[in-house]
């Protein structure tokens, strides 16, 4: 059932169904409460899968959503405990408690402060062992006095030959509920007098059970979140122009040692501890996941037309890569494909279906042309075009084409460098994206920090900049080079302060290891730097052919894949492996310890 309707997360599902296991089977074995936790970026499932995991075990009843966060209001709960009083799940029995949103709730500052905290203090005892402190004596202590005045004033009017309805009611009932934890029914309390009611509280003080911690051992308690921390490609959200799979092969990687690092930024070390150990992480979706997803929407209003209107219904794969192209942003999940799929396919068909109902036609087609920008819909042989640029396909054509020229030539010089010094294509090499920060991209693999790889990586930081003037001129090198210089800069201090790989040796434990201070090491970090841009520029010249080559090609194609890179390149002598997300460079260690 959950596999069925979710796409891309088949093992996150399989994890939460065995580390539920026990909690559903067994839920009289437990003596602390369930802890799973579900961290992943926006709009890949997670809420969604722990209401539709409720819905199928049919707890809904036994169910809870808490949004976590410091911010005080008078009209919502202060405790956790006041939230599940509310909602009756303070009877010992299991419940399915989701903690939502949690990183919203850290309790240490980014300067490692410590944040006031204003609701949810009781959230922690929850994570500890399930046991809530009791806190409210007082409204204890008017509830029985409420009620003595009560039995008081029945028997009064009794004793004058009165009859009363001697029934506590609903509100009562609710009360008392609550502050027992009575499992029984409000229809079952409400008939209780007042005197039995009395009783119940009385008994329940004089054998000091309300001074006892609640007990929540038996509850499932799921705690899901986005930490930008761990999913540091989660805050390039207006992304659409980078393949997919590079993210989720990122994503791939995040285990439970980079979510506790993560958590650690944004707690203190024993509220990371209370988390536990179950931690399932989420991939984003790869692009076979988005495609599968796609279909699926397109098939479902195509279903829907034939069950309510008899006529067939048949959408293009050229209309599947439009909404691919123009839907997916891979770091914010199916929502922005779900709308879409509503633009592109739901709004022309609406349409297209009235105009087969009105002709009695029984079958639709929907295309599109891209030469003309058109979405062409066929009805019992009668074509209807209507004029259709996507919207993410709108800001990309917008590049001019002398930009166009200086970023190709940019992105390709970052490419060569990279291919001649590491002998890789890289993963995705684009000139004309739709991102408002950025006219372009180039996605690498990961590299082994070495002394030579990290000068390096340097050189393929300098290459684009470095590129412009060679084929441009120094006086028409663009202002682009700005993030390239940044990142040579910090690989070359790493190599001289983090590393000791060069000539000063001490680590000095600065605060901020990037800052910059003439004084001490930044005259050899200088003439560091600047060597490594005289190797950019021999590397350049040495494959020029294959610069102006590739810069050529992105012009025209305005992205080029790993595969393409390295044929291109191939024709003018220089190699690069074309390598699967996921895989890092590292020097041969294994053969040269061979040879010793």
């Amino acid at each position: 059932m959950l596999h069925a309707h979710f796409v891309g997360i088949d093992e996150v599902i399989d994890e939460l169904c065995d580390a539920i296991a026990v909690w559903y089977l067994m839920p009289q074995v437990l003596d602390r409460p369930v802890v799973v936790n579900l961290w992943g970026m926006t709009g890949v499932g997670k809420t969604d899968l722990v209401r539709r995991l409720v819905r199928a075990l049919q707890l809904q009843d036994r169910f809870v959503e808490i949004e976590l966060s410091h911010t005080d209001s008078d009209d919502k709960p202060a405790l956790v405990a006041d939230r599940l009083r509310d909602e009756g799940l303070l009877d010992g029995r299991p419940a399915v408690l989701l903690f939502d949103e949690v990183q919203r709730f850290r309790t240490v500052t980014p300067a490692g402060d410590p944040v006031t905290r204003t609701r949810f203090a009781d959230f922690w005892e929850l994570l500890s062992d399930g046991r809530l402190s009791r806190r409210g004596s007082a409204d204890l202590e008017w509830i029985i006095a409420s009620l003595r005045d009560q039995v008081d004033d029945v028997e009064r009017r009794r004793a004058k030959g009165k009859r009363d309805d001697d029934e506590i009611g609903l509100w009562r009932a609710r009360s008392l509920q609550h502050t027992l934890g009575l499992a029984d029914s409000l229809e079952t309390l409400d008939r209780l007098s007042h005197r039995e009611a009395l009783g119940l509280l009385e008994q329940a003080r004089r054998d000091k059970r309300l001074r006892e911690p609640v007990d929540c051992s038996r509850h499932l308690i799921i705690v899901s979140g986005n930490l930008d921390e761990a999913f540091a490609m989660a805050r390039d959200t207006d992304e659409a122009d980078v393949d997919a799979d590079i993210f989720a092969a990122h994503t791939a990687q995040i285990g439970v040692v980079e979510i506790k690092r993560a958590l650690r930024r944004r707690f203190t070390p024993e509220q990371v501890a209370r988390f536990g150990n179950v931690h399932l992480v989420y991939r984003s979706l790869r692009r076979t996941d988005f495609e599968q997803l796609i279909a699926r929407e397109i098939r479902r209003l195509t279903s829907a037309a034939a069950a309510n209107f008899d006529v067939h219904v048949q959408v293009s794969t050229e209309v599947h890569e439009l909404v691919y192209r123009n839907g997916v942003f891979p770091v914010q999940g199916v929502r922005p494909v779900l709308s879409t799929v509503g633009d592109v396919v739901a709004t022309p068909l609406a349409r297209l279906l009235f105009e087969a109902v009105r002709d009695g036609a029984d079958h639709v087609h929907l295309d599109h042309d891209a030469k003309t920008a058109e979405l062409v819909g066929t009805v019992g042989g009668r074509q209807i075009r209507t004029a259709y640029q996507g919207r993410v396909d709108r800001v990309r054509r917008r590049a001019l084409p002398d930009r166009l020229a200086c970023v190709a030539v940019h992105e390709a010089g970052h490419a060569i460098a990279y291919a001649a010094l590491f002998g890789l294509a890289p993963l995705q090499l684009t000139a004309r994206a739709a991102g408002a920060d950025t006219d372009g991209f180039h996605y690498r693999h990961g590299v082994e920090a070495t002394r030579d790889s990290l000068l390096d990586l340097a050189v393929v930081a300098l290459a684009g900049g470095q590129a412009e003037e060679l084929i441009f001129g120094a006086g028409h090198a663009s202002s682009g080079r700005r993030a390239d210089r940044t990142d040579a800069t910090e690989l070359v201090l790493d190599a001289v302060r983090r590393y000791g790989f060069a000539k000063w040796a001490l680590d000095y434990g600065l605060d901020n290891e990037y800052a910059t201070d003439a004084a001490v090491a930044e005259p050899h970090a200088e003439k560091l730097l600047r060597r490594q841009v005289h190797r950019c520029d021999d590397v350049l010249r040495l494959h020029r052919g294959a610069l102006l080559a590739l810069a050529r090609a992105l012009v025209t194609e305005g992205s080029l894949s790993p595969e393409q890179v390295s044929l291109l390149l191939a024709d003018h002598g220089l190699r690069a492996e074309v390598r699967p997300e996921g895989h890092e460079w590292t020097p041969p260690y294994a053969a040269l310890l061979a040879t010793c």
